[in-house]
């Protein structure tokens, strides 16, 4: 059994849930969330120093911090790993809060049983964007074009092998029957903020992370229209899709029933602010079992 201590000086998943309910707020009158942002294209937050991304909550912690604060830069690193790069944070700068899980040793807590349980403890740190210090330079990103990026997310969902049917006008997955049904790529609109192509992506990736609750995949709850576990899963399949755009390099723009998904959001995190690091914790899951599914069909084919 696994179990999680809190033992930080102050509540650190109130702390980040409410950075991002205030990025929420700051740009409801549109429902713009931040990582639809059109501003920031700046795939998923990744650390300056070790260049690996960032996780589940901080994910979208960091989205949020960026948004707020008009960072241009996806890089963050702590005031230390930005020194062990060669870089200084600008004096005055404040530190965006992430949060990770530290393993406690066995004898730091009384076994009752011959198995002790894995317990961790949650504690706070504090990173800097790149905007925020000087002598760092990013490295140098490969410019992918608009089509290969379709191709790329092409690639992706035919990998993932789920059936996805074309036609009619509602986008939806349906757990009874195990496939994905959507309207064809023509009925798919540009707007101001996004491209036919972009909005098309994002909801098919918003119904492929539904996908993946199915009960002999990741078995999540699924719910009834209105009730928590309802809105948590609509909540799980927009951050899984989040992600997975950041990953593709799409951009990710509100659906035009993205209002009510917000309302149902912001009502979830007032009640349990834990509740968003559950469902961020879910939308990773979706996105890495997808990704383990492609990297599967990758060796089958013997293209890796």
């Amino acid at each position: 059994m696994t179990k999680v201590l809190s033992k930080s000086r102050f509540d650190v998943h109130r702390q980040i849930t409410d950075k991002i309910v205030q990025a929420i707020e700051a740009g409801a009158g549109e429902f713009v969330m931040p990582w639809h942002y059109v501003g920031l294209g700046i795939g998923r937050p990744t650390n300056a120093a070790t260049g690996k991304q960032y996780q589940g909550i901080n994910v979208v912690a960091l989205w949020a911090e960026a948004m707020l604060s008009a960072y241009g830069s996806g890089h963050w690193a702590t005031y230390r790993q930005w020194q062990e790069v060669g870089a200084q944070v600008r004096k005055g700068e404040r530190g965006s809060v992430v949060v990770f899980y530290k393993e406690l040793e066995p004898d730091l807590f009384r076994q009752e049983t011959d198995e002790p349980e894995q317990r961790f403890v949650a504690r706070a740190s504090h990173v800097f964007n790149a905007d925020q210090v000087d002598g760092w330079r990013p490295p140098e990103l490969e410019i992918v074009s608009a089509v290969a990026a379709v191709e790329q997310a092409e690639a992706f969902v035919e990998a993932a092998k789920a059936d996805i049917r074309h036609g009619g006008n509602m986008a939806c997955y349906r757990p009874k029957d195990d496939y994905i049904q959507i309207p064809e790529r023509s009925q798919f609109k540009g707007s101001p903020t996004s491209t036919a192509t972009e909005a098309y992506y994002a909801t098919l990736l918003h119904e492929l992370t539904h996908w993946t609750g199915a009960k002999h995949r990741l078995d999540r709850q699924f719910g009834q229209f209105g009730d928590q576990a309802y809105a948590a899963e609509e909540l799980v399949a927009e951050l899984g899709a989040a992600f997975l755009c950041a990953d593709l390099q799409i951009s990710n723009e509100p659906r035009l029933d993205h209002a009510a998904y917000l309302a149902q959001w912001v009502r979830l995190l007032g009640r349990e602010p834990r509740a968003l690091f559950a469902t961020a914790r879910e939308a990773t899951r979706a996105s890495d079992h997808l990704q383990e599914l492609v990297d599967q069909a990758a060796l089958a084919t013997g293209i890796r």
